[in-house]
């Protein structure tokens, strides 16, 4: 199949997707879009909402829809890294064996991973960005595609292990959860109260979706548009000359070069689920915030004044 025939391919196994998750998730349509940009994009995402909002019943249903294993961590303050990774023991003819964790699955939510010790963040982040896990000293391949979706809690701060800015920057997306607004919540009872029980249907395979990823990265961008992104995230850090007077006035750190990155690699993998072959500007503006949000800190001043960082972000366009 030619790349052109693979896009119009893509575009419409992204629209019969939407349509399965719609079964069983009312709403949030940008939440989904920007999951499945990661996922065709082979990065990883942190969703940040209060509880209560779906977030392992929206991961299972993608996972699902995805025809992909889904597997659930809870991140806890005793939670040891060989909880995650796996561990040997000894088996019945005294060898030792290996015993994968729930860390080896193609979907992993890992579920408030600011409540976890920075030694166990550690383990998830380095088999993340490495697709490997080593256990005593053995290396075991993390079957592909693989996707980490981790989430934070904003409230209840006290006894957490915030990610550090470092960590953050492993994440290609960061993903704001807000509250159904009122017919979602309407729809979201009806649909809940009843016996009746939607089945989602798998739609692809693991092999399709690592053939999606390679596409993608094979489809062609315009020297402006790299030279766009690289600029807009140029902007974000105070100390340079490109800097805007609000990033001066309300940012105390910027984007680093893996923003780049990552802007041209959604803003390629938006253009293809929307049947461009080639992606523009506007394909990076679509992205940017998401990116941007997790790699930008504000100031005091900002805090103070009550300037969100979307603003900040939309200001730079």
């Amino acid at each position: 199949m030619s790349d052109v025939a693979a896009i119009k391919n893509l575009v419409e196994k992204h629209k019969e997707l939407k349509t399965e998750i719609s079964k069983i998730i009312v709403g949030q349509e940008n939440v989904i879009e920007e999951i499945l940009l990661s996922v065709f994009s082979g990065g990883h995402a942190l969703l940040v909402g209060v509880p209560g909002l779906a977030k392992t019943l929206m991961v299972n249903t993608i996972a699902t829809a995805l025809g992909l294993d889904f597997k659930r961590i809870q991140f806890t303050p005793d939670l040891m890294p060989s909880d995650i990774l796996g561990s040997e023991i000894l088996d019945e003819s005294r060898n030792f064996k290996f015993i994968k964790g729930p860390i080896f699955s193609n979907i992993i939510l890992a579920d408030e991973i600011n409540r976890t010790p920075p030694k166990t963040q550690a383990a998830l982040l380095e088999a993340m960005q490495e697709r490997v896990v080593t256990v005593a000293g053995q290396r075991y391949n993390l079957s592909l595609p693989y996707f980490v979706l981790a989430t934070q809690n904003p409230i209840e701060q006290e006894g957490t292990y915030p990610l550090p800015e470092a960590q953050l920057d492993r994440f290609m997306f960061s993903i704001h959860l807000n509250y159904p607004s009122f017919q979602e919540e309407v729809d979201v009872v009806k649909a809940t109260t009843t016996d009746a029980k939607p089945t989602v249907n798998p739609l692809f395979t693991a092999q399709e979706i690592t053939d999606f990823q390679q596409l993608i990265r094979r489809i062609p961008v315009a020297d402006n548009v790299i030279e766009y992104a690289v600029t807009l995230v140029s902007k974000t850090r105070p100390n340079t000359s490109s800097a805007t007077q609000m990033i001066k006035d309300y940012v105390d750190w910027g984007a680093g070069p893996r923003a780049s990155q990552n802007l041209i690699l959604a803003a390629k993998a938006n253009a293809a689920i929307n049947g461009k072959f080639s992606p523009d500007i506007e394909d990076v503006q679509t992205v940017a915030t998401g990116i941007l949000r997790h790699r930008m800190i504000k100031n005091y001043k900002a805090e103070a004044e009550g300037i969100d960082i979307e603003t900040i972000i939309k200001s730079l366009f």
